[in-house]
């Protein structure tokens, strides 16, 4: 029986040239860092809103098990075959050539567009400390800015994703702490106790059919954490960094989100939170911190920074590996002399310029119709992710492999895979129901079938001898 081996020269090819500088606590806060954006921290009052207290606490816990089920088969992938490409080069490998082109430039898309939403953020947030300057002067600032970061050393963007990431964090940590007072009375100040538990409609005030519309932001809230399987491709000593990084980021992303919603779940009334500009600034403020909103305000500032900077880190990377896999132009695997790769990263964010011209042009029909056709790329991602790993599982043991030598192994298999694909199916269907997201499933699976259309075009047989996946031989 032939020998297996588990390194990406057996499975994927790894494509040479990228540095592996990054450390393992740079990996751990790039996860974070892609996670903890403005979903967070301005997303939580519509959940409330619509869910209810008790709901919300609900739907994010679903959330971040369904998050803990992706980075369970992600570790095992990510930990045996640690490559740039990640996922698109996993679909490439263990799916078709046509899924690995429509992975890595729908998750690509996606990405381009939340760093310019990030911009936007950035922009406003900015404008209201300085109401003379436009908005556009602040994302043209900050596209230089972070890809000035990007295109230093691996090592210089991971330190500068570090310290953004860190700062979210102790931003969260401060606020539980706070809120926990509140509820509790700490000091002189009164219990709130768990009274906004049970609201005057119930349990779940507008029925538990909420809570399910809602899990579609709610997961969309916790996607990010991939991208620990994209920087795995250069980080030092992957076999023994990213399967601890793995259990960390389920950790910390699962504690900060469950605890810092439970606080704001608490302390703010039922029907007011879908109005709130800002539920954690309006939590501060009961506590009687000074400039609460202002703090609270370049908190925010920092995540959306942080959320683009990790994006525009893994949507150049993918581009980069594509190139290499003959899945994108050539030119976009060029790397500087810090073994980056600069075209990519130029073209990223001239993608998300563009995408901000017509926001500013065309906001109800351009530019709705980019935002609502990458809707479901996040899930479709983590479905990929799942399929990759099983077919990875089979094909291991197929050649001989013991799953004792797997330095990560997913657990439960194929408990865990399966479940993966089915709670992201549930959460995409769950479209159809929220008239306001259904849209978003209308834009998103012709896209997602033209895309695909595309990389079976693109990736046809030209004489080449191919598998039954269609991947060459020899």
């Amino acid at each position: 029986m032939e020998k297996c081996n588990t390194g990406p020269e057996n499975f994927v090819t790894e494509h040479k040239g990228l540095k592996r500088e990054m450390k393992g606590r740079h990996l751990l806060m790039i996860s974070i860092g892609g996670t903890i954006g403005t979903g967070l921290f301005m997303g939580v009052g519509y959940t409330i809103n619509t869910a209810g207290p008790l709901g919300t606490v609900l739907a994010y816990m679903v959330g971040g098990l369904i998050m803990y089920l992706v980075l369970l088969c992600l570790g095992e992938l990510a930990t045996a075959m640690p490559v740039a490409g990640s996922f698109q080069t996993y679909a490439t490998r263990f799916i078709s050539p046509a899924a690995g082109f429509a992975t890595g430039w729908l998750y690509w898309l996606s990405w381009a567009l939340c760093i310019a939403a990030d911009f936007t953020a950035s922009g406003i947030i900015m404008n209201t400390f300085f109401p003379s300057v436009p908005i556009y002067i602040w994302c043209a600032l900050f596209a230089v800015l972070l890809s000035f970061l990007n295109l230093l050393s691996v090592k210089a963007y991971g330190e500068s994703e570090f310290w953004f990431a860190s700062i979210k964090i102790i931003a969260i940590v401060v606020f539980i702490i706070a809120g926990l007072g509140l509820i509790l009375g700490w000091g002189d100040m009164d219990p709130r106790g768990l009274s906004n538990f049970v609201t005057d409609k119930g349990l779940f005030p507008n029925g538990f059919g909420a809570v399910v519309i809602t899990m579609v932001a709610v997961v969309y809230s916790f996607q990010g954490s991939e991208l620990v399987g994209i920087a795995a491709g250069e980080c030092e000593n992957p076999s023994e960094n990213v399967p601890k990084v793995i259990k960390a980021v389920v950790l910390r992303i699962v504690i900060f989100f469950w605890l810092a919603v439970f606080v704001l779940a608490a302390t703010i009334p039922f029907g007011a939170s879908g109005v709130m500009e800002s539920p954690f600034a309006h939590v501060f403020t009961l506590t009687g911190i000074p400039y609460a909103k202002t703090v609270m305000t370049l908190v925010v500032l920092t995540a959306a920074l942080s959320a683009g900077n990790s994006g525009l880190y893994a949507s150049s990377r993918l581009l980069w590996s594509m190139s290499k896999d003959g899945q994108a132009p050539r030119f976009l695997g060029k790397l500087n002399a810090h073994g980056v790769p600069y075209n990519a990263i130029m073209l990223t964010v001239a993608v998300a310029c563009a995408s901000l011209l017509t926001k500013a042009i065309a906001a109800d029909t351009v530019y709705l119709f980019l935002i609502s056709s990458t809707g479901l790329t996040g899930c479709l991602i983590w479905m990929v992710i799942a399929v990759c790993q099983i077919n990875f599982r089979r094909e291991f043991i197929a050649k001989g492999g013991k799953i004792k030598d797997l330095v990560f192994r997913t657990p439960l298999f194929p408990f865990v895979p399966v479940a993966t694909l089915l709670t992201n199916l549930v959460a995409i269907l769950g479209l159809y129901l929220e008239p306001d997201y259904r849209y978003m499933l209308f834009a998103s699976v012709p896209v997602v079938l033209v895309v695909y259309g595309i990389g079976l075009w693109h990736c046809r047989p030209r004489g080449e001898k191919r598998d039954g996946r269609g991947r060459i031989q020899g």
